[in-house]
């Protein structure tokens, strides 16, 4: 007899793909409200990356200099508030951040890679 566990439409989300990218900006794009959940997005993204096709691992990679380089770009600001454009600069970094993530769920959309994963910018 073998086991025949119903798998739920819900569980697509943890499966590395487009999807898997796509709950990975959701994640990220609520970290900017609740902190924490970006700390998951992250997580994700690293334990996906590796396991999908090179067009979603491109996205993986995107998602993870997201990550990264924002975290780096909110620092910064943090340190700036100090000498009164760190407001500025703050609000510069959620615009970044959350351009970098429509260019991304785009490019998913399209079913096409990130034109330069690498990319500092856009």
């Amino acid at each position: 007899m073998t086991d025949q566990t119903p798998h739920r439409e819900t569980d697509r989300w943890l499966e590395p793909g487009a999807l898997n990218v796509k709950a990975i900006h959701v994640l990220y794009l609520a970290g900017l409200v609740v902190g924490v959940t970006a700390l998951a997005g992250i997580v994700i993204a690293y334990i996906n990356r590796g396991k999908s096709e090179a067009w979603i691992e491109n996205h993986y990679t995107w998602a993870i200099r997201t990550f990264w380089i924002g975290l780096l770009y909110s620092l910064i600001s943090m340190v700036l508030v100090l000498v009164a454009i760190g407001f500025i600069t703050g609000l510069l970094t959620v615009a970044w951040f959350v351009a970098r993530i429509v260019f991304s769920w785009q490019a998913l959309d399209r079913g096409e890679p990130m034109k330069n994963p690498d990319s500092w910018m856009f």
